[in-house]
């Protein structure tokens, strides 16, 4: 932890929408001590019923999947972020949060249930052996990858590994009647969590875009953000939309790095008084002059919402977009004996202003939770900002004596309506069968030599391989959805060219270093972006 906290912290707490993704303070984990632990008198009651199941229940059945779901069926009764998960996806769900994996470094598409390499990242072992875009992965060492089965979860545990481990692949490859095979070795996979940072065209204004917070994302953030202030940055745009969380040390440093004085940041309150600390600012941050833009939507969570509500609460950044998730509740993830592990809701979190960001909820009644996005769109909050409801929530006081809200989310201070003109059944088929993904590999493979040749800056200002992909994609949407008509085609056309042309710049200009910035992608998607657009406008 920084030293500029009022206390040092030890508990790992998280804080997010889900399991998969929260904000943890520090790495360790609770053990579960059951010494420590008061008895409980129905705990017993339900070993001696799982064991009477085992030992003489009438068909076979599986214990742990029961155990499994009484615990589940348990915690449903507590708040809707409470969660459990099961040791074999424990690994998995800890990955996403840590600063890499073990593995042989590919970006995947399961498509038809054929495992695809999307791309062989840069600088992995995948990439050095020559595995290429396109390549269908049939086989790792024994285990068959293809066919019905086939799971994220399945591909994980066969090509991920300690490093220095071998895995024998066996690759089908466009041109060659045989299957390739490739002894890979495993090395360590680096995750970034800054999915661009770029300079406009205008020389002056910076955007960093962050799509997790996880234990490298400071760093990261930092290096990108020093970087740009070298290129004569003067303000600044700050992507937080789809945001579900991650590290709350993170977060708070990011607000450290952009705000001037000793203020609290965000400070918890529990039960337990463990659970209760400060986090103030303190340092000399990187830039704590110049103007803030906040872009965030209704998938910006936890982490999300403490950055752009204490940049909002400081009036030091303006939130551009539509009201966030509201999620001000605090996990700590503790291992249980058999690997699995529980997170625990311990307390809430209040930023500068003292507001709880976290919308309503009843113990038992996550099903009613969750369908709060659904409530969004039927009252059109989504498209009209006068439907953004604050009567009867909590109202506070920004630094320089605004009026902001509590109770559910960060309201912005420039709403930009969801543009949903494009949605037709056509759109959904084939977004929800990977076909642009599948598709921008194959058209990416086709035309490699000759875009890279163009250059990037050429390729972004093209037309005409904007009509080549409109014109050979719809011919490929007619084969692959019964959803095809060319009223739907023609009201997609935008987006299916934008994403396509998105997603081959993603594949023929990588970066050459493993830092895992897309700028070549998000600069093609920035062109038709209406909430960008807006925090343009708003500085």
């Amino acid at each position: 932890m920084q030293e500029k906290t009022n206390k040092q912290i030890f508990l790992p707490l998280i804080i997010g929408t889900t399991f998969l993704a929260g904000i943890l303070v520090g790495k360790k984990f609770f053990t579960s001590n059951l010494t420590s632990i008061p008895s409980i008198g129905k705990g017993s009651i339900y070993r001696e019923i799982l064991g009477h199941i085992k030992n003489s229940y009438v068909d076979e059945v599986n214990v742990d999947s029961l155990q499994n779901y009484g615990i589940e069926k348990m915690l449903e009764k507590l708040d809707p972020h409470t969660a459990y998960i099961p040791a074999s996806d424990a690994e998995i769900v800890d990955a996403e949060l840590q600063d890499g994996f073990d593995g042989i470094g590919v970006e995947f598409n399961i498509l038809n249930d054929s495992l695809q390499v999307v791309a062989a990242l840069a600088g992995g072992p995948s990439e050095a052996l020559g595995i290429k875009s396109g390549d269908f992965i049939l086989q790792a060492d024994s285990v068959k990858l293809h066919g019905k089965g086939l799971s994220t979860q399945k591909v994980f545990k066969s090509l991920r590994g300690p490093k220095g481990s071998l895995v024998k692949l066996s690759i089908l490859r466009k041109g060659f009647k045989k299957p390739l095979i490739f002894n890979v070795k495993r090395d360590k996979i680096p995750t970034f969590s800054v999915d661009a940072a770029l300079m406009l065209e205008d020389k002056k204004t910076g955007l960093i875009k962050i799509n997790r917070f996880s234990e490298t994302t400071y760093d990261e953030f930092k290096k990108h953000l020093e970087s740009l202030k070298k290129l004569g940055m003067k303000q600044l745009i700050i992507d937080l939309r789809g945001n579900p969380g991650g590290y709350l040390d993170r977060a708070t440093d990011i607000v450290d790095e952009l705000v001037g004085g000793t203020d609290k940041i965000v400070y918890t309150k529990g039960k337990s008084k463990s659970n209760n600390y400060d986090i103030k600012a303190g340092k000399n941050g990187i830039f704590e002059e110049g103007k803030i833009v906040v872009l965030v939507d209704e998938g910006s969570a936890s982490a999300s919402e403490i950055v752009s509500g204490a940049l909002q609460d400081f009036d030091r950044a303006k939130v551009v977009g539509r009201r966030t998730f509201g999620k001000g509740l605090v996990q700590s993830p503790i291992r249980l004996s058999d690997g699995s592990e529980l997170r625990l809701t311990v307390s809430r979190y209040y930023i500068p202003s003292g507001r709880s960001i976290q919308k309503p909820y009843v113990l038992g009644k996550g099903e009613d939770y969750m369908e709060d996005m659904h409530q969004r769109y039927k009252s059109k909050e989504l498209f009209l900002q006068d439907s953004i409801k604050t009567k009867g929530r909590p109202q506070f006081k920004t630094k320089a004596g605004r009026t902001v809200y509590g109770g559910g989310g960060i309201t912005p201070d420039v709403f930009v309506p969801q543009d949903t003109s494009f949605y037709t059944p056509l759109l959904f088929d084939l977004v929800g069968n990977n076909a642009l993904r599948d598709f921008s590999v194959n058209f990416a493979l086709t035309h490699k030599n000759s875009l890279e040749k163009q250059g990037f800056d050429s390729y972004l200002k093209n037309t005409q391989i904007e009509a080549e992909i409109e014109k050979t994609f719809k011919v490929y949407a007619r084969s692959k959805s019964s959803k095809f008509t060319d009223s739907n085609f023609a009201q997609s056309r935008n987006y299916f060219v934008t994403q396509i042309k998105a997603l081959v710049s993603r594949h023929i200009w990588k970066e050459k270093e493993r830092n895992g910035l897309q700028n070549e992608y998000y600069r093609i998607l920035l062109n038709k972006d209406k909430m960008f657009e807006k925090a343009i406008n708003s500085f």
